[in-house]
């Protein structure tokens, strides 16, 4: 698999990021079938790149209060 350019990418951060620069994750939309994920504290940094029923599975997990 090669590696998506994310160059361009328009990233979002969290709902639940505050402006007081908490620990938060920013993700990007419009990569077919991927999910990239990066620290926002570190924009400049690595980013995490997910299949989309991947992530879809963990945000699922997070949001029913089921354990993993």
């Amino acid at each position: 698999m090669s590696r998506p350019d994310l160059n361009g990418a328009a990233w979002r951060k969290s709902s639940y990021s505050n402006q007081a620069g908490g620990d938060c994750v920013e993700v990007a939309d419009g990569i077919p079938g991927l999910v990239p994920v990066r620290d926002s504290k570190r924009p400049d940094g690595p980013a995490l790149v997910f299949p989309v029923a991947s992530w879809t599975a963990f945000v699922d997990e997070l949001t029913t209060g089921r354990s993993l």
